[in-house]
């Protein structure tokens, strides 16, 4: 455990798509309120490398400590992207490119925050899905995808993250979730956690979602006790585009996405907020919306 002193705040963003100038300008607009400020990304900062090092060395030159959990999008094989590494060689070299410019990863020790609010183990999480959130109706991944084909609501993963070596993304999936759950059971018990995953650890995050059916490509049920079992202060995720605060079972989770410039219209805060983690921040009101998930087929890019 790498503890650091200090003050400040504990802030949180996720899904930057820097791909659009609208998102890349908000990215260029963020700044710290403090010397002591750290900052979660949880992933979905870009499809091409060379973009993920761009925000990403921008934010660790002006944060205390910027910590990354990768999403979908970095993950993907893309045609605009000179890179193209595919499944675990491809995040190995994010992972790389992160530690150059001092970023922390899933593949670190986890940093401690000892400011307002700690102290908390923050865990960045590399866990993907098993499409175990299956639609209503459904018992296995091949029913599953068979109804979200026949609805047009399909991830693009299907056809740009790729697994290799793996034989599916399940597999690598499984064996992530095994991993992690060992190096999360030897934080210390005095320690609470924050959870930082591009996806939220339980399914009910997904009940509000316009098309159901997306939720298989949105986490796995083998996660789903993990904000008890590991002291959770905060599960801090993404990727739904639906950034909001629940509770469940107690637990606050936070969804901080930015997402695309045309699902802000219809939220009641301005697009790019960093999010405050710790300590707690009191928002009255604010639930969140899903009236744009999936609007004019948003749900086939996550």
């Amino acid at each position: 455990m790498e503890p650091t002193d200090g003050r400040g705040q504990l802030l949180a963003i996720s899904d930057l798509h820097i791909g659009y100038p609208e998102n890349r300008a908000l990215v260029e607009r963020m700044h710290p309120t403090s010397g002591e400020d750290w900052l979660l990304v949880a992933g979905d900062v870009a499809e091409t490398v060379a973009d993920v090092r761009w925000a990403l060395e921008l934010l660790a030159g002006r944060f205390r400590k910027v910590i990354w959990a990768p999403g979908n999008h970095e993950l993907w094989t893309h045609k605009n992207d000179s890179l193209t590494l595919r499944g675990v060689e491809r995040y190995d070299h994010l992972v790389a490119v992160c530690r150059e410019l001092g970023v922390i990863t899933p593949e670190d020790p986890y940093p401690v925050w000892e400011g307002p609010g700690g102290p908390a183990a923050v865990a960045p999480l590399f866990l993907l899905y098993d499409y175990s959130f299956l639609p209503q109706g459904c018992t296995t991944k091949e029913q599953g995808l068979e109804y979200a084909h026949g609805t047009g609501i399909v991830c693009t993963d299907e056809f740009l993250l790729h697994p290799d070596p793996y034989p599916s993304r399940e597999a690598w999936c499984r064996a992530r979730v095994a991993e992690t759950e060992r190096r999360l059971e030897e934080i210390p018990g005095d320690l609470s956690t924050v959870l930082v995953n591009h996806y939220p650890l339980d399914r009910h995050p997904t009940d509000v979602l316009r098309y159901p059916e997306f939720a298989m490509w949105c986490g796995t049920d083998l996660t789903s006790d993990w904000h008890r079992r590991f002291r959770v202060a905060c599960m801090v995720y993404g990727h739904l585009h639906i950034p909001r605060t629940t509770h469940h079972e107690g637990v606050r989770f936070e969804e901080v996405s930015v997402g695309y410039p045309r699902e802000w219209g219809p939220r009641p805060e301005p697009p790019g907020r960093l999010r405050r983690i710790l300590p707690m921040e009191v928002r009255e009101g604010v639930r969140g919306s899903a009236s744009g998930i999936g609007r004019g087929g948003g749900g086939l890019r996550r």
